[in-house]
């Protein structure tokens, strides 16, 4: 796990080290449900660059959020599942979720079709 030595000034210091990222909080909360394929998790984070996914997928799987699984078919399927210490920053990305419903909602603004409310 990485980060496991590091000292932080605060707890929110050390959630945002494993969480912060332009897209770590959307994979995590895309796979909340069940593992999903690399595509499929492109084709929900549209605005990522393959480049940039990869690397965010490769951060969370070193501090040991994902679990990266690569079936050996032709072509070979990467499939991304959330750990059991993954599925714990749920609550996390959930109130981020609702604060962000409600932000949008005081903006006037809808979202796009399942991207808000939690399950």
């Amino acid at each position: 796990m990485k980060n496991k030595n590091h000292q932080f000034n605060c707890p929110v210091e050390a959630t945002l080290s494993l969480i912060g990222g332009k897209y770590k909080p959307l994979v995590l909360w895309h796979l909340r449900m069940r593992p999903l394929h690399y595509m499929e998790l492109q084709r929900l984070i549209p605005r990522a660059t393959p480049k940039m996914l990869s690397q965010q997928l490769h951060d969370l799987e070193d501090c040991g959020l994902i679990h990266r699984d690569v079936i050996p078919e032709k072509p070979p399927k990467t499939i991304y599942s959330l750990t059991v210490f993954g599925h714990s920053i749920i609550p996390v990305i959930s109130a981020m979720c609702d604060w962000g419903t409600a932000y949008l909602e005081k903006l006037e603004v809808q979202p796009p079709c399942g991207t808000s409310g939690r399950i």
